[in-house]
């Protein structure tokens, strides 16, 4: 991971002086680390990336299929096209892993996994292929860039980072927390239950916005403040209990350590225009992140 993080600073920094971050480093280097941990080939790495892209943003004239504004109808279609092509690709991956198993591959083991002595059926592969390959890493490079795009704004951040590395992790933690990527879920109540003077039903459905949890003033003391500062910092960014994100050490250990070995090499940094999110109501981040720095 490290070794990734140090070719895309290398490669931001070889740039004269300014890039897009989003568009140019946060899309893809959470991309490579994944990848690499599937078994992806590097040169499918742009394919995979176009339908993630294509999957969270089917709202986004920018990023969905057709490169246009979208009717709910139509993008729920071109969800359908998308999951569509996203099966046929992994429909091949476990041919491939199953001729050829590699222990050392996420992918060979998905493809090779029984219960009972029996393969997982197409929906249970599909499932884990496709939120491995999608949400592990567009949710991680939406953080990221947000994380920038939140240090763009605040020199004193940067400087206070610089001489104190050790709170990276925290700088970490609290990005998440800020840009919480992944909006909300819709969960099912499995008993009759009360919270907060409501009545819920067993079999009614729950919508879980985290972004709002995230900014709660009952659990968070200035919540709409960027602070490093917030010990604990309980955020539900990971989600909670049976249903927590089962990749959130290595998000966090992605972004810790592409921090490490970008904020030491820079003098300063500011934005050079506006960022710019993806129009999403599921799994949402910067899209642009317009960016101009100094080498020490």
């Amino acid at each position: 991971v490290r070794a990734i993080a140090r070719t895309y600073v290398d490669q931001m920094l070889a740039l004269d002086g300014t890039c897009d971050f989003a568009e140019d480093i946060a899309f893809f280097y959470p991309l490579r680390v994944i990848m690499q941990v599937l078994g992806v080939p590097v040169e499918d790495e742009p394919y995979l990336l176009k339908l993630t892209q294509e999957l969270f943003g089917a709202s986004d004239p920018e990023m969905n299929r057709n490169k246009k504004v979208a009717t709910p109808e139509e993008a729920l279609q071109q969800l359908v096209q998308t999951n569509a092509d996203l099966e046929a690709y992994f429909e091949e991956v476990t041919k491939k892993f199953r001729a050829e198993p590699d222990p050392t591959k996420v992918n060979s083991m998905i493809a090779n996994a029984t219960i009972d002595g029996e393969y997982l059926t197409h929906r249970q592969i599909m499932g884990y292929y496709i939120i491995a390959a999608t949400a592990g890493h567009d949710t991680t490079s939406n953080t990221t860039a947000g994380a920038l795009w939140a240090l763009a704004e605040r020199p004193e951040l940067l400087a206070r980072l610089q001489a104190e590395p050790s709170l990276i992790g925290a700088f970490t933690e609290e990005s998440i927390r800020w840009v919480t990527p992944v909006r909300h879920f819709m969960r099912t109540a499995v008993v009759d239950t009360e919270f907060n003077g409501h009545q819920i039903k067993a079999g009614e459905w729950l919508m879980l916005p985290y972004h709002s949890a995230n900014r709660d003033e009952a659990a968070f003391d200035a919540p709409s403040e960027f602070s490093i500062d917030r010990k604990p910092n309980r955020h539900v960014a990971f989600g909670y209990g049976p249903h927590v994100c089962v990749g959130q050490h290595l998000a966090r250990m992605e972004m810790r350590v592409l921090w490490e070995e970008l904020l030491p090499r820079i003098a300063t940094l500011e934005l050079t225009g506006t960022p710019e999110l993806t129009r999403s109501n599921f799994v949402c981040g910067p899209k642009h992140v317009p960016i101009r720095w100094t080498l020490k």
